[in-house]
């Protein structure tokens, strides 16, 4: 069983794209549950927009930095 409950591979959608799945696949979440976000580059604004957007109610971690692949898990609180 996957610690996960949902997972984003965001390579796969265009550009214009990627950051909708991301906050619709989050919306989805539970509390407590979290979802692995598998990147090409770093996703920092990401985590910059989520700050802004939904301060306090979620936990970001890197499980891989680079260079090729940036996964991170990104927890509901």
């Amino acid at each position: 069983m996957s610690e996960f409950a949902a997972q984003v591979d965001a390579r796969i959608y265009p550009p214009r794209d990627k950051h909708a799945v991301i906050f619709e696949t989050f919306h989805n979440l539970k509390s407590g549950e979290k979802m692995e976000l598998i990147n090409d580059h770093d996703p920092r604004p990401l985590h910059y927009q989520m700050l802004v957007e939904y301060e306090n109610q979620f936990e970001w971690e890197y499980l891989e930095q680079g260079p090729e692949v940036w996964r991170v898990s990104i927890g509901k609180k």
